[in-house]
């Protein structure tokens, strides 16, 4: 489970390209073909997330490319084709689910990016969520916890203390992505934490 050679076992497609490239450059194309024209911001904000994720191969090994991968793709939901539900982490792992037929590591890291079982609650869409995909391993969960949540929006490094306000700010205080925020920030801490102590120690 989660090897970086096992991407696509279905029909051919624009997907295939994955099996000549790295997992992570196909995720950053992907993600930008579906988020820095409309959303340039958005794609700012994934670029600086990535590049975070490069800082952990120390820790990760070989596996930091499939998180790397999902850096690149962790807001794709957000793109105005992709949105349905409304819960982004939702709605991007169900696209590259059925449209790309992607590593379900890949999927499930997206699904659950920055404990979204919080706005999951908030929306009503926590019973979707569990029923159609699995937690990740905490230590890859976490990862991409920490390179959200210590990325500003415009993709530079942020502590996380002033990523969590920064969110609270732009939504302000009463709006459903404030309170899950609210809800998750131990969640949140708590993995930035693990993986600054994990860097400090090397393993």
């Amino acid at each position: 489970m989660g090897r970086l050679g096992r991407t696509l076992e279905v029909s051919p497609g624009p997907a295939l390209i994955v099996n000549r490239m790295g997992q992570a450059e196909w995720a950053r194309d992907l993600a930008r073909d579906l988020l820095e024209e409309p959303l340039p911001r958005r794609w700012a904000h994934s670029q600086g997330v990535a590049a975070r994720a490069e800082t952990l191969a120390p820790i990760l090994g070989p596996e930091v490319d499939l998180l790397i991968a999902s850096a690149w793709l962790h807001d794709i939901g957000y793109a105005p084709d992709l949105v349905d539900t409304g819960l982004h982490a939702l709605d991007g792992a169900r696209y590259l689910r059925d449209v790309h037929a992607a590593d379900e590591v890949l999927c499930r890291l997206v699904a659950y990016h920055s404990c979204a079982v919080y706005e999951a609650t908030e929306r009503g869409l926590i019973d979707a969520l569990t029923t159609e995909f699995d937690q990740e391993r905490p230590e890859l969960v976490k990862a991409l916890i920490y390179c959200d949540m210590t990325t500003s929006p415009d993709g530079l490094p942020l502590d996380v203390v002033d990523r969590l306000a920064e969110i609270h700010s732009r939504y302000g205080p009463e709006h459903l992505v404030s309170r899950s925020i609210r809800n998750a920030t131990p969640c949140i801490t708590s993995a930035v934490h693990a993986v600054r102590t994990a860097l400090v120690s090397g393993s």
